[in-house]
């Protein structure tokens, strides 16, 4: 297949996976994105400019997760290797539970997308696929894709995902601590066995927060318990457990985004009560962290791809 332009620009939204008790199957695409350009040139060389986070740390080569993953999708789709240059503006906060290697691979895929001459060939679905190769799992993936929230699935054909239905007067708010955790230290903490009653009682909460989300607020703080990992995480990020109590005592839905240790709330009216985008006074010194706050209002679009 050929190159059809030589230039793309990327948006891809952050993510918070498991939304509580939908571990490694629910997701939602979050009011704060990424953006990429990335221009195709004769040469091999790889140049890339990084604005934002990760300014400091991330590679400036071919074993940077956007470039990966844009090589992978255009081997898939049988296109010819071009060498790169790449400006990015990272506004998605690493090691924050925030979904922000996700957002990378998709960028990488949907920027072969817009490169190639039929960017059909990298579907929704392919595009899913190519990205759960990276992340080894798609509930980040999959709502950076399609926007919204999402309920991923992997079978024996690979990795499978839904866009669920969000009544419009729901909105998510996150708290975003200043320390970091990976995930891969995160993952490390949970359990290889859980007991069968915390399993069934998970099962039961993801099914009334897919209804909850769809309109009925009312239930979201008890659609949002959940015993499969946020309680095996809490000695790895304190502060994380701490505000979780903080909010849910007040009655709010409360959880772990991805794997932590931000903080996302879901329900209504947001704003009104503290959750306002910016930094969050009030929530100073709770578990020795200071906090600040994102806060989407609106449904959030899927990773985009244009042409200037």
């Amino acid at each position: 297949m050929r190159l059809a332009a030589d230039v793309v620009r990327v948006t891809v939204p952050a993510t918070a996976g498991n939304l509580g008790p939908g571990f490694d199957a629910l997701g939602m695409a979050l009011g704060v994105a990424d953006e990429i350009e990335v221009r195709a040139v004769a040469s091999a060389d790889v140049e890339i400019s990084i604005e934002g986070e990760g300014a400091d740390s991330l590679p400036r080569d071919e074993t940077h997760l956007v470039v990966r993953a844009l090589r992978e999708a255009l081997d898939h789709v049988g296109a010819s290797q071009v060498g790169l240059q790449i400006h990015a503006v990272n506004r998605i906060p690493h090691g924050r539970g925030l979904g922000s290697s996700a957002a990378a691979v998709v960028a990488g895929i949907s920027a072969a997308r817009g490169l190639i001459a039929e960017p059909e060939a990298l579907s929704a679905e392919v595009a899913l696929e190519i990205a759960t190769r990276f992340e080894g799992h798609p509930d980040n993936a999959a709502p950076a894709i399609y926007g919204g929230a999402t309920v991923a699935w992997m079978d024996a054909d690979g990795a499978h995902a839904v866009p669920l239905t969000v009544a419009d007067e729901i909105e998510t708010a996150v708290l975003v601590p200043r320390s970091v955790l990976s995930t891969t230290h995160a993952r490390s903490v949970l359990p290889e066995l859980v007991p069968h009653k915390d399993a069934a009682f998970n099962v039961g909460r993801a099914a009334l927060l897919v209804n909850a989300l769809a309109g009925r607020p009312e239930d979201l703080l008890a659609a949002t318990e959940e015993r499969l990992h946020q309680h095996y995480r809490a000695e790895v990020m304190a502060a994380a457990p701490a505000m979780i109590a903080h909010l849910r005592e007040q009655g709010l839905a409360a959880v772990v985004s991805g794997a932590g240790p931000s903080v996302l709330v879901l329900g209504t009216d947001l704003a009104s009560k503290g959750l306002a985008t910016g930094p969050a006074p009030w929530a100073e010194g709770v578990g020795d962290e200071s906090w600040r706050c994102v806060h989407t209002v609106e449904r959030v679009p899927g990773a985009t791809a244009t042409r200037p």
